[in-house]
């Protein structure tokens, strides 16, 4: 069983980083792909994001373990291997590892998941972290996870595979979760009682229901999944507002003068 570090270790020659050509420490945003591995709309996000001022991190968590994307459709899509909890493990490692890196604020992390990833990183935020090989590694009670400022949750898996998706959150982050209309993997009633659930724990929880089917934003069409550039548009302009609401300082409440007795 892998320790985070060693995790990361594998993870890490297979991250792909967008941002400014600096080494000032920046908000960063760590990207998690779908079970699909890494497609073609994800770079459009990490655009976005350097748009905002912020780094991002695309996470290729298939890469290291050899496996195609053919494969991952036929093993990890169905369900057959790497299910959420197991994906939260890589979500714990690329928090600690890119949190040491100097060009990075560990005090300003976005972490962002489509459909696989955002269940991953639901998995990463409830675990009961100090239980012995929670998450598939061996110390996932070493990261550090109050840097994680915002979740953005793209049509997050929460189907009836994803046993543990009313499992309240014990790191609550501002979040904004994107439910498809038309998604065939999940209602959106049962979306929005998971995402209610979330908004329980404290967490500032906005919900966008996009006109759409799971996938939307990904060029691609695999009925019953099909691409929409508009909702995709308004998707990651979404992202890059979440992003600026979330790196922008907060205004200092003004105290009241007193007046001075006449």
């Amino acid at each position: 069983m892998d320790t985070l570090s060693a995790r990361w270790a594998r993870l890490e020659p297979h991250v792909t980083w967008h941002g400014p050509d600096d080494d000032r420490p920046r908000p960063t945003a760590l990207l998690f792909h779908g079970c699909g591995g890494v497609r073609g709309h994800l770079p459009r996000y990490a655009e976005a994001a350097t748009a905002a001022g912020w780094r991002a991190a695309i996470v290729d968590s298939f890469a290291p373990r050899g496996w195609s994307r053919e494969w991952a459709m036929a093993t990890v899509c169905t369900g057959l291997q790497f299910r959420g909890h197991e994906r939260g493990g890589d979500v714990l490692a690329t928090v600690l590892g890119v949190s040491r890196r100097p060009d990075v604020d560990a005090a300003a992390i976005c972490v962002a998941g489509w459909s696989h990833g955002g269940w991953g990183i639901m998995e990463a935020m409830s675990a009961d972290r100090d239980r012995a090989g929670a998450l598939g590694v061996a110390d996932a009670e070493a990261a550090d996870l109050s840097g994680i400022k915002a979740a953005f949750l793209a049509y997050p898996y929460v189907g009836f595979g994803a046993a543990n998706r009313m499992r309240p959150w014990r790191h609550c982050p501002r979040t904004l979760a994107v439910v498809a209309r038309r998604d065939h993997l999940t209602t959106v009633r049962n979306a929005e009682r998971v995402h209610g659930m979330v908004r329980d724990c404290g967490a500032e929880v906005e919900t966008w229901i996009a006109e759409g089917t799971h996938s939307f934003d990904e060029p691609m069409t695999a009925p019953p999944m099909r691409f929409d550039e508009a909702l995709a548009s308004q998707a990651i302009d979404r992202f890059r507002r979440l992003l600026e609401d979330t790196a922008a300082p907060k205004p200092t409440p003004k105290r009241p003068r007193r007046r001075r007795a006449a």
